[in-house]
């Protein structure tokens, strides 16, 4: 396989964007990231790159694509809608997806802390719910309260290290059981109904997983009493 001369491809994309303008010089670094993410940044008339080592295997179009967009943002240009489609095919491909869950299990890190709170004990939320709503059939994962009383990320299953993290806003006696409830049967939820690709887009919470989650009979109270977080 020929290496890609990342350099050369951005400074093809700049002059594309920028045929007058003299041209700067391009640094571009692949790094562990854990996903595909990519950064540009302008300093001292210097553009430094750095792109996810995910995409040192991708095909060369998909760079053109990268550099054109990340360009066009840095130089705040309008993005061609064939660059911007060749990225969103490549990164909601299945093999670039499955690749990216996997690199996120071996190298990204999960606190853990348990489910044990001092009030509440995640595991027998989970149960119970389970019983009431999954028939006692989905597989428990692992459960813990978040480090930090977050107040703007309540919960999130993790399906690369299948955890679910709840934020120990909910451990405390002013926090009703069913809010946090709520917040448990939701992230289970996407245990019942994992994330899928309709065409370029991620389908989150398809009309399936609404209607499981109209079935909670305290929905409205535990959404105003979220709202008042």
């Amino acid at each position: 396989m020929v290496a890609i001369d990342f350099v050369s491809i951005f400074q093809l994309e700049y002059r594309a964007l920028r045929p007058r303008a003299e041209m700067p010089s391009i640094q571009v670094r692949l790094k562990r990231f854990t996903s595909l993410n990519t950064t540009i940044r302008l300093r001292d008339s210097k553009i430094f790159v750095s792109l996810s080592d995910l995409l040192e295997g991708a095909p060369e179009e998909v760079i053109h694509a990268i550099a054109h967009i990340l360009l066009a943002k840095l130089y705040r240009r309008p993005i061609d809608r064939r660059q911007n489609l060749r990225y969103k095919r490549f990164a909601s491909s299945n093999a670039v997806t499955q690749q990216i869950e996997m690199i996120r299990h071996v190298r990204g890190a999960k606190y853990y802390f348990g489910p044990e709170g001092r009030f509440y004990n995640l595991e027998e939320v989970f149960d119970s719910l389970n019983r009431r709503f999954f028939n006692g059939l989905l597989g428990r994962p692992d459960l813990t309260w978040s480090e930090h009383v977050a107040k703007r990320l309540l919960g999130h299953y993790d399906a690369a290290h299948n955890t679910i993290v709840v934020s120990r806003v909910f451990d405390r006696p002013s926090s009703p059981r069913y809010a946090l409830e709520y917040l448990l049967y939701h992230e289970m939820l996407h245990l019942k109904h994992p994330v899928r690709m309709r065409g370029l887009r991620r389908s989150v919470h398809p009309r399936e997983f609404k209607a499981d989650e109209a079935r909670f009979p305290q929905l409205a109270e535990a959404l105003a009493f979220i709202k008042r977080l």
